[in-house]
C-alpha cells in the first residue's frame, strides 16, 4: 500500500492535480522547498523534508533530501526484518517518489557559462530517483508528469500500483537519469575539446575548397568514454529487410541543437523507412552543401545524379539525365524551394522528396501521389561524428567535411577554366559516392558515376558506360589515387580531358604519364575521400 509519498520536482506541471489525488487516496505528502510551497498553495497539507530529517536545507538548497531518514525509507525491503530495522531507528517507509531534475540541457542550450551549467547538475534528485527505482519491488517512482494519471487511477482502485507498473516506471526512471548523466558528460567533454577529437579547424581556400589545419593524427584526442545521448524518434516498420526490426534514434548532445533529419516536417506520404533515411542522409548533405541551386538524386545511399544550375528546374533535369534508370524509386534532395516548373518535371517515380519549402501549387501536385513522401527541412547539415556499428561496438570518426585549398597541377597542360569548374564540382560530389568512387562531370552536372567497386578501373568503366557520348570532354574525379594507369587510360579513351585525384600511389608518375600521352590535364589534391 502507498501510505507516504515524497515529492521533489523542478517541473511542476500536473503537480497540484497529483497531490490532490494522492491526498484524496489517504497518502501523506512529504515535499522539499518550492515543491512543498506549491502543494500548500493548492490548499493541501504537506510535511517539509526538513521535518522528516530533523535537518534544515543547507548550502543554498544543495543538500535537502540526502539523509538516512529519506533514503532508508526508500530503500528498505518491506520484509519483517527490513521494517523492524526502520522501526528501531524511528523511521518510516516511503512508498512513492515523484521527482524530475534540474534543466541542465536547457540551461546549456541557452549559452550558460560553465559555472552556471555546473549549478544545474542535480545530485539529490538523481539519488532519489535511483533509490526508488532500485527498490521498485515496493516503491513507485515517477519522473514524467504524463504518468501521473495512470498511477492515480491504480492507487484509487487498489491503494497501490501494480508490480508491472512499478517495473515499467523504474526502467523509465533509469532511462531518465542515463540521458541526464550522458548530457553532463557530453557537455564537460566538449569543454575540454575531447568531443571534437582535437577540434581541428578549416580555412577557406582558392576555388571554394577548404583544408584541414594539420593531419587528423596530430593532436587528435578521442575521449576514452564517448557519451551517446540518444532519444528515440520512431520505431520503423523494419530495417533493410522485412525480417529485421529497426528504430530511429536521434543524437542529443547537451547544449547543442545540431540539425537532423528528425527536424524535417513530413507533409505527405507514408512513414519513412530505414532505407529512406539512409538515402536521405546522403542526398540532404550533398544537395544542401552547395551554394547554387542544386539537386541530388540518391538510390541505395549512392548518388545517381547531381547538378547545379541557375534555375532549380534545370538542375533537376540535369541531375536526372545522369542516370534516369537508377533514379527510379530513389530520393531527391533540392536545396531551394520547389517551384511549379520543377514539380511538373518530377515525373519519374521517387520515394522521397526533401526541400527547404514548396510553392503551394507545387506541393498540391506532389501530394497527389499516394506513396510519395514529401519532407520540408530548411536546416543545413553540420559536421558531426559518424558512427558505424561493428560486432561488439562502434567505429567513430569525424565527418568528412573538410576539403583542400591547394591543388598541384601535375601535367604540362593546365585545366581550362571550364575544366576547373567541372573538377571542383566533381570533387565535391565524389565525397558522397561509395568507394572506389569515380565521378564524371560536364560543368556543374554529373554525367556518369561509378560507385563501390573493389577495383578502381571497374568504377571508371561503369562511369564511362553510363556517360556514353557525354564522356567526351568530361572531367573525372577519383576519391583515391589510381594504383595503376589503366583507369586513366580507360577514361582518356572515352574522351575525358581532365582528372582530379589525391595522388599518393607509387605509380603516380605512370598515371600522370598516361594523362600526358592523351593530352589530358591532371591535378592532385593530397586528400583522400573514402566512403564505405
Amino acid at each position: 500500500m502507498i501510505r507516504r509519498a515524497l515529492l521533489s520536482v523542478y517541473d511542476k506541471a500536473g503537480l497540484a492535480e497529483l497531490a490532490l489525488g494522492l491526498h484524496a487516496a489517504g497518502v501523506a505528502l512529504i515535499a522539499s522547498g518550492k515543491t512543498a510551497q506549491a502543494i500548500r498553495e493548492a490548499g493541501l497539507p504537506v510535511t517539509e523534508v526538513a521535518e522528516v530529517t530533523g535537518f534544515p536545507e543547507v548550502l543554498g538548497g544543495r543538500v535537502k533530501t540526502l539523509h538516512p531518514a529519506v533514503h532508508a525509507g526508500l530503500l528498505a525491503p518491506r520484509t519483517e526484518a527490513g521494517l523492524a530495522e526502520l522501526a528501531q531507528l524511528g523511521l518510516e517507509p516511503i512508498d512513492l517518489v515523484v521527482c524530475n531534475l534540474y534543466p541542465f540541457s536547457e540551461t546549456v542550450r541557452r549559452g550558460a557559462t560553465l559555472d552556471e551549467a555546473v549549478e544545474q547538475i542535480d545530485i539529490g534528485g538523481v539519488t532519489l530517483i535511483r533509490a526508488g527505482a532500485k527498490n521498485h519491488a515496493y516503491v513507485t517512482v515517477l519522473v514524467d508528469p504524463a504518468d501521473y494519471p495512470t498511477v492515480l487511477e491504480e492507487i484509487g482502485a487498489q491503494g497501490d500500483t501494480a508490480q508491472a507498473t512499478r517495473l515499467r516506471l523504474a526502467l523509465k526512471a533509469f532511462e531518465h537519469t542515463t540521458r541526464y548523466d550522458g548530457a553532463i558528460t557530453s557537455y564537460l567533454a566538449g569543454q575540454l575539446g575531447a568531443a571534437q577529437f582535437g577540434g581541428r579547424t578549416a580555412v577557406q581556400g582558392e576555388r571554394g575548397l577548404t583544408q584541414a589545419e594539420g593531419k587528423a593524427s596530430e593532436g587528435s584526442v578521442a575521449p576514452p568514454v564517448l557519451p551517446l545521448v540518444l532519444s528515440k524518434v520512431a520505431d520503423l516498420r523494419y530495417g533493410e529487410n522485412p525480417h529485421q526490426r529497426a528504430a530511429w534514434y536521434r543524437y542529443m548532445p547537451a547544449g547543442q541543437s545540431t540539425p537532423s533529419l528528425a527536424d524535417a516536417r513530413q507533409m505527405h506520404g507514408p512513414a519513412l523507412s530505414y532505407t529512406n533515411l539512409l538515402d536521405l542522409e546522403t542526398a540532404w548533405a550533398l544537395a544542401y552543401g552547395f551554394a547554387r541551386p542544386t539537386v541530388a538524386i540518391v538510390k541505395h545511399a549512392t548518388p545517381c545524379g547531381v547538378a547545379s544550375a541557375e534555375r532549380l528546374a534545370d538542375a533537376y533535369s540535369d541531375a536526372l539525365a545522369c542516370d534516369p534508370v537508377s533514379a527510379f524509386g530513389g530520393v531527391v534532395a533540392l536545396n531551394r524551394p520547389v517551384d511549379v516548373r520543377t514539380a511538373e518535371l518530377m515525373k519519374v517515380k521517387m520515394d522521397v522528396i526533401i526541400a527547404p519549402a514548396y510553392h503551394p501549387d507545387a506541393l498540391s501536385r506532389l501530394t497527389n501521389r499516394k506513396n510519395l513522401r514529401v519532407l520540408q527541412l530548411s536546416a543545413v547539415p553540420e559536421p558531426t561524428l559518424m558512427a558505424h556499428g561493428i560486432s561488439g561496438g562502434l567505429l567513430v570518426q569525424e565527418s568528412d567535411s573538410l576539403d583542400i585549398d591547394w591543388l598541384t597541377e601535375k601535367t604540362t597542360r593546365h585545366p581550362t577554366e571550364a575544366e576547373w569548374e567541372g573538377l571542383v564540382f566533381a570533387w565535391r560530389v565524389c565525397r558522397a559516392v561509395k568507394s572506389n568512387a569515380i565521378v564524371l562531370a560536364q560543368g556543374t552536372k554529373t554525367v556518369g558515376i561509378g560507385p563501390g567497386q573493389p577495383n578502381r578501373v571497374d568504377s571508371v568503366r561503369i562511369a564511362v558506360e553510363r556517360a556514353g557520348e557525354r564522356a567526351t570532354g568530361a572531367v573525372l574525379a577519383s576519391d583515391a589515387f589510381f594504383p595503376f594507369p589503366d583507369g586513366v587510360e580507360a577514361a582518356c579513351q572515352a574522351g575525358v580531358t581532365a582528372f582530379i585525384q589525391p595522388g599518393g600511389s607509387v605509380k603516380d608518375d605512370d598515371a600522370v604519364a598516361m594523362a600526358e600521352q592523351h593530352g589530358a590535364a591532371m591535378v592532385f589534391t593530397g586528400m583522400r575521400h573514402f566512403r564505405h
